[in-house]
């Protein structure tokens, strides 16, 4: 975190927090939601200022009761998370960075949803793959050993196949889960859509 933002926070400790204004969607794009976009229940108009999306990213953090917020200066400005707290992309090595700009660690955890998302843990860090960058997985999934087809994998997260999946990531062989998708916050304890309690208020 920010050192001025740490001093933000000590000189003024009891700032109203901020809800629904700010969106991580399913992408990794940081989205502004105006009044006028969360009274249509859009998603808002992306954040393209580079100094700005810097910022949001070194002070990214949650509370605990798993929601993810930005602190700005010395108000949490709390996140809709259009899907999960990170978005996982890929670079030209096939590296996996998040959103942030910073590379995931060692995976611990591997699971599709039914809807065909990939969902990657490591330690405390819970991170969809962008669906852009999900073919650069495919050769990383295997069946018995071989590389898994589209068919294969279709029929397997619709579970119409017994044979196990694995994910392998240089010298790691993770086998991969199933979970619906409405069941991934609740599973990895963290809220989709944070909303004031009586303690912190909002506006």
């Amino acid at each position: 975190m920010d050192e001025i933002v740490r001093k933000a926070m000590a000189k003024w400790p009891n700032v109203p927090h901020c809800y629904g204004w700010l969106l991580l969607d399913a992408r990794g794009h940081w989205r502004m939601r105006t009044e006028a976009a969360q009274a249509a229940a859009e998603p808002g108009d992306k954040i393209a200022h580079t100094a700005l999306l810097a910022f949001i990213n070194r002070n990214y953090t949650h509370d605990a009761e798993g929601r993810w917020y930005f602190q700005n200066g010395p108000q949490r400005v709390y996140v809709n998370l259009e899907s999960t707290p990170f978005v996982i992309h890929t670079d030209g090595e096939n590296a996996f960075v998040l959103q942030t700009g910073e590379p995931l660690g060692a995976i611990d955890g591997a699971w599709f949803t039914d809807q065909g998302q990939l969902i990657l843990q490591s330690a405390d860090t819970v991170a969809k793959v962008d669906d852009r960058d999900l073919v650069n997985c495919l050769p990383m999934l295997r069946m018995d050993a071989a590389v898994v087809d589209d068919a294969q994998l279709l029929k397997w997260i619709e579970g119409a196949s017994g044979q196990t999946l694995t994910l392998v990531r240089n010298t790691a062989t993770i086998e991969v889960g199933r979970i619906k998708t409405e069941a991934v916050a609740d599973h990895f304890h963290f809220v989709r859509l944070p909303q004031p309690d009586a303690t912190t208020g909002g506006v």
